[in-house]
């Protein structure tokens, strides 16, 4: 049988804009209870899951590039990854889910994540792979603290 991976959680996460670069905001642990359709045999426990995360601390992810021509020609926007975190929390590919607009600004987020690392997502305790979209807005306003 085929490996069914999990959808990724909405696009519509919120994100705070910041100048050059906002990271995006973890989503919240998703847990959803399911038990698989099927025969008694291959009924698994109720899982509990967790979705990937690119905001651990420890991880160091730099922050995307912006890109130069962009910053002179004044684009902006709002980006989302969709990327697929293997087990060990390593992106595999990625694909543009929204794009800002600008195919420059589209290809700088494409490049963040996917040299990025990640905290794997999980189910039944166990890491998996998983897709999830990463948020990202290209801002070029300045911010106050």
């Amino acid at each position: 049988a085929a490996l069914a991976l999990p959808s990724p959680p909405s696009a519509s996460e919120t994100v705070p804009p910041v100048t050059g670069y906002a990271p995006a905001s973890t989503p919240p642990s998703a847990s959803a209870n399911t038990t698989p359709a099927g025969p008694p045999a291959q009924r698994m426990a109720t899982e509990e899951w967790s979705w990937p995360s690119q905001s651990a601390a420890y991880l160091n992810n730099p922050p995307p590039v912006y890109p130069p021509m962009s910053r002179r020609l004044g684009e902006q926007g709002r980006v989302v990854v969709r990327v697929l975190i293997d087990d060990k929390g390593l992106p595999q590919q990625a694909e543009l889910q929204a794009s800002s607009g600008y195919s420059r600004l589209d290809r700088a987020a494409i490049e963040a994540v996917l040299s990025w690392r990640y905290v794997p997502g999980q189910r039944g305790g166990r890491a998996q792979a998983m897709w999830f979209n990463v948020p990202i807005t290209f801002d070029l306003k300045p911010t106050r603290d």
